[in-house]
């Protein structure tokens, strides 16, 4: 009998996308609780040991960081996401730690408290997308025909600049033609669309505002709150 599986979640995080594209991808039944993290309730901080989402719960057992559990699915469950060549493997596991390293460059850029940080992060976020379109195939996913964890894991970042681009024209992708090929293919992506609540571009608009940085400020100059 297969233990019940519970995808513990925040409505805004990057990383339960990650899992709960996944989970999609593999056909894997599960549910999906939410989790207020300003008011973290005690069940949740008996199984985070972290105190930050996602958690999935397996029956009994509780498995936090989203990498753990990506590689736990593709353990246990069927459908893989990542390629059975060991170097390719290797080389997609690599490109998915650079996509929580764009996601921390995110994070800077939308809680930047001055210009010259805002410009610093927006500048980096430029250097990411172009180092992405030299190593990207010619698709339509990350390494060509097959949906893989990359692409799971790239999903949630390019979530972010449909908000930021209502904002603001901070051309991200400009002349990157292969990355904008790829985010609006995930975009579109039933898994990808579906990872986040139909309200989930007002939730962000209304987290970057609570930031009160200079993103803020261009949300207000822009009337895009």
């Amino acid at each position: 009998m297969n233990k019940p599986i519970t995808l513990n979640s925040h409505a805004l995080c990057p990383y339960v996308q990650r899992i709960a594209i996944a989970l999609v991808e593999k056909g894997v039944a599960h549910e999906r609780r939410v989790v207020d993290l300003g008011n973290k309730p005690q069940w949740f901080l008996e199984i985070s040991p972290l105190g930050r989402t996602p958690v999935l719960t397996v029956g009994d057992a509780s498995l936090f960081e989203s990498t753990a559990i990506l590689e736990y699915l593709e353990d246990t469950q069927p459908n893989p996401l990542h390629p059975a060549d060991p170097v390719e493997r290797a080389r997609h596991r690599a490109w998915i730690v650079f996509g929580a390293e764009v996601l921390d460059t995110i994070a800077g850029f939308y809680s930047a408290r001055d210009a010259v940080t805002f410009e610093a992060k927006t500048a980096a976020l430029r250097r990411h997308f172009t180092l992405l379109e030299d190593h990207l195939s010619e698709g339509p996913w990350f390494s060509g025909a097959d949906f893989s964890l990359v692409d799971v894991a790239f999903g949630p970042v390019f979530r972010y600049f449909d908000v930021f681009n209502v904002i603001d024209n901070f051309e991200f992708f400009e002349g990157l033609t292969k990355v904008q090929a790829w985010s609006l293919l995930l975009a579109a992506r039933p898994s990808v669309r579906d990872a986040v609540s139909r309200d989930y571009n007002a939730l962000l608009r209304a987290f970057l505002l609570r930031r009160e940085g200079v993103l803020a400020a261009r949300i207000l100059i822009s009337g895009a709150a």
